[in-house]
This record gives C-alpha cells, structure tokens and sequence, in this order.
C-alpha cells in the first residue's frame, strides 16, 4: 500500500472517442469525466487524453479544474523528430497513406491482428492509472483499468466481418486478462465476461452508470418544441435512438409497425436517430418493400440536445436491440418522463425491472404488442412514468464517479476509505437503495 504518499493520484483516461463514431461508449464517458470534475473531497488530477481536433472540439466543454486535455498527436510528433530519419519524405507517406486506405476498404488485414503496445505516449504523463475506457485495449507499462462494455460479437458472431471477429478476439481477451481490474456496468456482463474467457470474478467490477443528461441543465420545453418544428415530426410518435448497427434489430422493428397497421390499423409514426454506416442500405430497402416510408423518420446523428427534445416529444421509446450489456437511452427516457418498452434479453430485464414493458425481439408480433400495449393505453403510460422516475433514482453519476475513483485508487495500490469498500461492495443495478445488504 502507498497509504503514506504525499502527491495527489493522477488518472490517465483515453478519451478518443466521439459520440457520432462511438454511441453510447462515448456518452457515457463524457457523462464519467464530467462527474469526475465535479468531486471535491479529493486531490486527484486526471489527463484526458485525446488525438484529433473534432475529439478537441467535443471534450473541452467537459473538463473540470481537476483536469486538463493532453494530445497524443503532440506527442507522436515529438517522438517523429527524436528518432533518426523519423521525418518520412513525402512520397513515402502518401505510399503508406494509400495502402492503409486500401486495406481498410477491403476490410482485409496483412496478418493476424496483435495486441497493441503502448508507444510511450501513456506512459510519458507520469500518471499512476490508465483507465481504456473503450474497447481498444493495449499493453501499457502503467497499471491498467479496462472497460470491454459488451462481448456482442460472442453471441452474434454473423454480425461482424471475419478481421472484425479476429481484432476483438486477440484485444478482448488479452484486456480482460492483462488489465488490473476490469469494469462492466451489470452483473449480467460480468457473468458473461467470466464465462466467455475464464476471468477471474475478482478482477470485475461492476459499476452502473446513469442518465448521461442527469449532468445537464434543465431542458426548456420550448427548446423540445423547437425541435419537432426543425425535423417536421409527425404526432404520437415511438422514438429508437440508436446506431444502423445489425444488432439494434430494426428490421424488426419495422417489420412490427407493418404488422400494427395491417392486422389493426394502428399506424405509429417511428422516428430514428444514429449514424447509418453499412447497415442502413438494408433498412432503407426493408422501409420500402413494407411501404413504411410516410411513417418512419430516420434523422441519422442528432446532437445531445436535439436527442433531449425527441424525448421531450416522443409517446414511447421502443428499444428492440438484441443485445445490450445496459441501455443509456432507457436511463435519459425515464429521466425525460418517456414510457418504455423494450427487448427481455442480456442486462435490460435488470436494469427496468418493473419500469418497462418487455417483449421477445426475435418475434415480430411480441414486439407488436409491446408497442400497441403502451401507445394505446394513457393509463399505462402513467403508470411507466411513475415506475421510470423511481427507477432512475436508484443511479447517480456522483456515486457511478465516486466508485471509479475507488477503482483508481485500489489499482494505484492506495488505502481506500470506508467509503471506497463500500462502493465496490455494491451493485446498484441489482440490489438499489433500501434492498440491498449493508456491508462491514
């Protein structure tokens, strides 16, 4: 133990990410380092590290006094014009710039993918901690916290390309095995990561997270009406905020408001929001061929506000994904007052528990009536709101920050505080305030 150190712990957190790439991962980190910022009973110094200017751009707003932005490029620069011959001419790069654009348009790889190394860049900070608060791990001589969030790719291989199934199952496992401590957000996840490559359960940590808008300011009504007037919403519409990824299952979806409309004749107006990427050629056709098109809105990336104001807005939020180790969309609906209905799979029947109408996503007509049981009943709307707002009170960024810091400081080899065993001991999502056991 350090318990007789002097010197505040300082937190190196990988931040190159951005929310119209990365998703969730990327608002959920936003959401850790700002609460992070905001804690003031301790001396810690974070370095949130981040490599381009959109990435600049988007994590400034986020940093508190305790902590500063750093730049990988920077440093690679540096490095470049340390070593001999670091400074390529020109015709060598744009050679190498054109190979790697080709081999990243064919999806190929020159050999079988390695688990990346540090290049120093970590390590030049002086840091005590690295926390890879994404998937991409990489070996690093600082002790080392790891966040893999999900193994999708585990249970539904056919959604990824062969190179794609390859890097996640030679960095995966190599970050589950050689980070100090690995942190998921339900128990479902930390079962699933135990059986899926034998970890030890007493290297995963369970820490929930939260609504990412709980951090924010009040939203005005007026802002959410001016939304509606800037995408032309149709009334009464079901909201699915998500990636055009296979695996959020909106075909599906689709599939189920054509089922509506045609043995019932309920129409409900479906709005979408996301990036497209690949996927989206498959979900434009399947619109087409159910004869969806005046019915459903896809926005694609919508900003954090605007996501606020379709909350706002929205009857319902359908989430019907196949595969979520925790949904942040369902923590900011209940927090906006928005019904759910979602997918009985992985971590979400923990996570609603009573505050959501669950459904079976593999079936078309469960899905069906999941929706029609919400949009046709205002009693039962009522009573979900009811449900969402008690239900989102059992999770708290303070407390999900607080808990991380415990994570640092035990990596670090620090003595914890009372407060920072008891944190680690509990796992809200499960056993939420007022049910669960007090620990010693």
């Amino acid at each position: 133990m350090r318990s007789g150190r002097q010197e505040p712990l300082r937190v190196v957190i990988d931040a190159q990410i951005v929310p119209s790439r990365n998703g969730g991962t990327a608002s959920a980190l936003s959401a850790l380092v700002r609460a992070l910022g905001r804690l003031r009973d301790g001396d810690e110094w974070y370095a949130i590290a981040v490599g381009n200017e959109e990435q600049v751009e988007y994590w400034r707003p986020c940093v508190g006094a305790n902590q500063a932005l750093v730049y990988t490029s920077e440093y690679k620069e540096r490095a470049a014009r340390a070593r001999p011959g670091g400074d390529r001419p020109r015709w060598k790069r744009q050679i190498l710039e054109y190979v790697s654009r080709a081999l990243k348009a064919t999806g190929e790889t020159r050999a079988w993918p390695e688990v990346p190394i540090s290049d120093g860049f970590y390590e030049s900070l002086g840091c005590d901690v690295l926390h890879l608060p994404w998937q991409h791990f990489r070996l690093c001589a600082m002790p080392t916290v790891y966040n893999p969030h999900d193994l999708q790719h585990r249970h539904f291989p056919q959604f990824f390309s062969t190179a794609a199934l390859a890097y996640r199952e030679t960095v995966y496992p190599a970050g589950c095995h050689f980070a100090q401590t690995v942190v998921v957000g339900s128990r479902w996840a930390k079962d699933d990561v135990v059986r899926q490559y034998r970890i030890d359960p007493e290297k995963i940590q369970i820490i929930p997270e939260g609504p990412p808008t709980q951090l924010d300011a009040a939203f005005a009504e007026t802002a959410a009406r001016e939304v509606g007037r800037k995408y032309g919403l149709p009334e009464g519409f079901i909201l699915y905020p998500a990636m055009a990824w296979p695996h959020k299952n909106h075909l599906r979806l689709l599939e189920a408001l054509a089922h509506l409309r045609d043995t019932r004749g309920l129409v409900v107006p479906l709005v979408c929001t996301g990036g497209r990427h690949d996927f989206w050629s498959r979900i434009e056709r399947r619109i087409q061929d159910l004869q969806l098109s005046s019915q459903v809105k896809f926005l694609g990336f919508v900003t954090e506000e605007e996501l606020r104001g379709l909350q706002r807005l929205a009857r319902c939020l359908v989430i019907p994904s196949l595969f979520e180790a925790s949904s942040l969309p369902i923590f900011d609906a209940w927090l906006e007052g928005l019904p759910v209905a979602c997918s009985r799979v992985a971590a979400l029947p923990d996570q609603v528990k009573d505050a959501a109408v669950l459904f079976d996503p593999l079936r078309v007509e469960s899905i069906a009536e999941g929706i029609a049981a919400v949009v046709t009943d205002g009693a039962m709307q009522d009573e979900l709101r009811a449900r969402g707002y008690r239900r989102v009170k059992d999770f708290d960024w303070e407390r999900t920050a607080r808990c991380y810091r415990a994570v640092y400081r035990r990596v670090a080899g620090m003595a914890l505080t009372e407060e920072d065993r008891w944190l680690l001991a509990w796992d809200w999502m499960r056993e939420p305030e007022g049910t669960r056991e007090e620990t010693t």
